[in-house]
């Protein structure tokens, strides 16, 4: 309901919650420095005082636990994103359509494409720190009459491709095993249903340690980030002194179209979802959001500098990797199925193939962890706001742990029924993993375009942001908007042609049905239950 300024308050009793919770009696604001907030409210440690605002603004209770401080929320952005890991491991498309040129220049310009992305996306989680992310920011940002559709779709759409993300980083790490069952025992031949079986094996290490692991695993982070840069060097090093070698001009400039494709420069579009895949996820941290300490200011800053550290890390090593390819189509053709061991076997005895893959495998296990964590806070979120079927058993917290419990064995669940797929048929689990892309990217595309919209018609109505753009508010916006409708597009082509029923990517009609179905959900459901978080904000600005 608003009030006579224009403000919102959240409907029922919530109201009244939410007012106890954030009451500071008898204290003036920054007497004690931060930590008087957690003395007013002894519940939550770390809550400081721009947590407390950024909540009251928003309206909404503080039920998770502040567990990230400033490093760990660094380090957890870092872990998650795994750039150089997901471009040694996720390589092939780009080896196809493209080649070693290809896959090093789509690189390069996917890096910086995708950094007006993110800086967009870390203003707005400074302007809103909220698990929900994306559709929190487009209800606050969009056009009054369109707010309640726009939001609820793009909830829709960005649950959908967490979870679709999620599914994929399980089932490379079931795959990665089975290719170190072939490089160990060379008649073992891998069958679908074993690698869903270690799917499911990676889905209760997912599953424990973010249930009764919540407490300890930010502590771990930091100690991760130090693993993820030592098995950076442990690899650059081994290719670097015991890989044979390309020359510089086949790296650099040797372009390959094995995809069938007209010309060369179709097949580059192609291939550059390589470089995409690999740096999708760095906005992970904004959907932790209420777990971290100071959240207005450090998830901004773990968002994007996370993002240029690992970006510039994954350049070293894309050339050290294309360096030591010394032959495309048997890297291609390796009965692992995986380039990235023909390389490490052409450097190192099996042994050290053994350990080199160890290496990647644990760091991938981390990053699937949080992800797994990032996935259910933002579904989490979304059936707090009552945009999901059975929103008050998902959107419950946990109040002994202070983790959303249940949307955390919803993830889990979710990722065992999509890998059953994968025993029928590769290419259909493959499409729907493909269609974490271009779901993330209409998220991204429609929150950008609010934000622009907002900031060109009415700035006044920006809410203040900590880590803020500035006057280069609108051209980062527009370039980041251009970037995405660019990705959007090529995100739908399949990797070779001439295309049949197997070759050919489903995620267009994936996406398309996911589309259809969340108009129904709205017309059905939604628009009677889900107003958006944007009918609980209690005030614009709160300086």
């Amino acid at each position: 309901m608003a009030d006579s300024n224009g403000k919102t308050e959240a409907p029922g009793g919530e109201v009244e919650l939410i007012k106890a919770q954030y009451a500071l009696d008898g204290v003036e604001e920054g007497e004690g420095g931060d930590d008087v907030y957690s003395r007013a409210n002894p519940a939550r440690p770390g809550f400081t005082k721009h947590d407390q605002k950024d909540m009251w603004r928003m309206g909404k209770l503080q039920e998770l636990k502040r567990n990230y401080r400033p490093l760990s929320a660094f380090s957890f952005a870092v872990v998650l994103t795994a750039v150089w890991e997901f471009l040694l491991v996720a390589n092939s498309q780009g080896l196809v359509d493209g080649g070693l040129a290809g896959v090093f220049w789509s690189y390069i310009w996917t890096f910086i494409g995708f950094g007006f992305v993110e800086l967009s996306l870390a203003e707005m989680a400074s302007m809103a720190p909220i698990s929900g992310g994306q559709y929190h920011w487009v209800s606050e940002f969009a056009p009054p009459q369109f707010q309640q559709f726009l939001s609820y779709v793009v909830g829709w759409m960005s649950t959908l491709s967490w979870q679709a993300g999620n599914a994929s980083g399980s089932y490379l790490t079931g795959t990665i095993i089975q290719a170190l069952l072939v490089v160990n025992y060379p008649d073992y031949e891998p069958q679908r249903w074993q690698g869903t079986l270690f799917v499911f094996a990676m889905v209760l290490v997912l599953y424990i340690v973010n249930i009764w692991g919540a407490q300890v695993w930010p502590r771990i982070q930091n100690g991760l980030l130090i693993l993820h840069v030592l098995g950076f060097l442990a690899v650059i090093i081994t290719l670097w002194v015991m890989a044979p070698h390309r020359s510089a001009k086949a790296v650099f400039t040797e372009f390959t179209n094995s995809g069938g494709w007209p010309t060369m420069g179709l097949s580059l579009m192609v291939g550059q979802i390589t470089a995409i895949y690999s740096l999708l996820g760095s906005d992970a941290t904004a959907h932790m959001a209420e777990e971290v300490r100071d959240a207005g200011r450090y998830v901004s800053i773990s968002l994007f500098w996370s993002y240029v550290g690992n970006g510039i890390m994954a350049i070293i090593f894309l050339i050290s990797f294309l360096f030591s390819i010394d032959d495309i189509e048997a890297a291609l053709d390796d009965p692992t199925a995986y380039p990235f061991i023909y390389v490490f076997k052409s450097a190192v005895s099996t042994p050290g193939v053994n350990g080199l893959t160890i290496i990647v495998l644990i760091l991938i296990i981390a990053a699937n962890i949080s992800f797994n964590a990032s996935t259910a806070r933002q579904t989490f979120a979304f059936a707090r706001d009552r945009g999901l079927p059975f929103s008050k058993w998902i959107g419950h917290v946990d109040a002994g742990r202070e983790i959303p419990a249940n949307a955390i064995a919803l993830t889990c669940i979710i990722t065992m029924l999509l890998s059953l797929i994968n025993i029928g048929s590769t290419e259909a689990f493959n499409a729907i993993i493909s269609l974490q892309v271009v779901a993330l990217m209409s998220t991204y595309m429609v929150s950008i375009s609010c934000v622009l919209y907002r900031r060109i018609t009415r700035p006044d109505l920006i809410p203040t942001a900590r880590w803020s753009l500035g006057k280069w508010g609108v051209p980062i916006n527009i370039l980041g908007l251009a970037y995405v409708f660019f990705v959007f597009f090529w995100s739908f082509w399949p990797n070779t042609t001439p295309v049949d029923a197997k070759s050919m990517n489903w995620a267009v009609v994936m996406y398309a049905g996911i589309f259809f179905i969340s108009l129904i959900m709205y017309v059905v459901r939604g628009r009677h239950v889900y107003q958006g978080p944007v009918t609980e904000i209690r005030a614009t600005r709160v300086d």
